[in-house]
């Protein structure tokens, strides 16, 4: 049975509230000294492997890929890939849903773990897409750089880690929180170019739309007439309520055609290899189940 860095975080948790200060101590001792010894034994496991020239280069980039190696190489501060780039990898994979808000993206340093971004575009200016941006921007940077401290971007609130990078001594906030807002709907990922699907998820009335390679989410709500989408139709990328006949555009963040100011909300959707996640805001209390008397 292999633990992860959630076990593990638990395990260093327990261990430091440990009532005996001698076994606290001791334990504490022994975890930090098999940290150094495995972390000098991965050290020169890496210097081996460059030494090898390409083959060496090609290896980094199969640990850089495996999420797990990947992981273990970032506790000891020995990922191959450096900040900047997986950061920016981190970006690239969220800038199709980026552009689809009318938003531009821009990286702008790096210091001492602080991450400085730039948001250019209407985005900026909608309320939705700022809180699902925040939602989306900050899961792909923790998640491909844990060992970031904070995010700040322009136009939005600071982002704060919310990742499982385990540290001893270090608290890792709510990082639980955020995992639990991404839902897995991979099952979406087959929907036929540009048709729309429903789907309850958690709770939550989705609506889903496929447009070319792009998948969609928004709620399943008419902003105009407030009754459901479910017999909405879709020409091109433009979303048409069946009840008060207003229009969306699909892939601008949902933006009214006919009022601009009316506006579906768009919900946080990422996609990666052959899987996809949508991110859920909670459920006030009107909109949890009731359970059978």
């Amino acid at each position: 049975m292999t633990s992860g860095p959630s076990e593990i975080e638990e395990l260093i948790h327990n261990i430091e509230h440990l009532t005996d200060a001698e076994a606290r101590e001791n334990a504490i001792a022994l975890v930090q000294a098999l940290m150094e010894f495995h972390g000098t034994a991965l050290e020169r496991l890496m210097e081996l492997i460059a030494d090898k020239g390409e083959v060496g280069h090609a290896i980094f980039d199969s640990f850089a890929a495996d999420e797990t190696v990947a992981s273990l190489l970032l506790l000891y501060g020995l990922h191959p890939l450096s900040l900047e780039t997986r950061v920016l990898g981190a970006l690239d994979k969220v800038r199709p849903y980026i552009n689809s808000h009318g938003g531009i993206v821009e990286l702008l340093e790096i210091v001492e773990g602080n991450v400085w971004i730039k948001l250019e575009g209407s985005c900026k200016t909608c309320p939705s897409s700022s809180m699902t941006l925040k939602l989306a921007i900050e899961d792909a940077i923790y998640a491909a750089a844990p060992d970031v401290l904070a995010v700040h971007a322009e136009g939005l609130s600071t982002l704060n880690p919310q990742t499982g990078f385990v540290q001893i001594g270090k608290p890792n906030g709510n990082s639980k929180e955020v995992k639990d807002a991404w839902r897995d709907v991979t099952s979406l990922v087959g929907l036929n170019d540009n048709s729309i699907e429903f789907a309850d998820v958690d709770g939550h009335s989705v609506l889903f739309c496929r447009l070319g390679d792009s998948l969609y989410a928004y709620g399943n709500t008419c902003p105009g007439c407030s009754n459901k989408l479910t017999d909405a139709s879709l020409n091109l990328t433009t979303l048409v309520c069946n009840s008060c006949q207003q229009r969306f555009d699909v892939i601008r963040a949902g933006r009214g055609l006919d009022q601009p100011k009316l506006h579906l909300k768009p919900l946080p959707l990422l996609q990666e290899n052959g899987r996809a996640r949508i991110a859920l805001p909670p459920l006030s209390m009107s909109q949890v189940p009731l359970a059978p008397a």
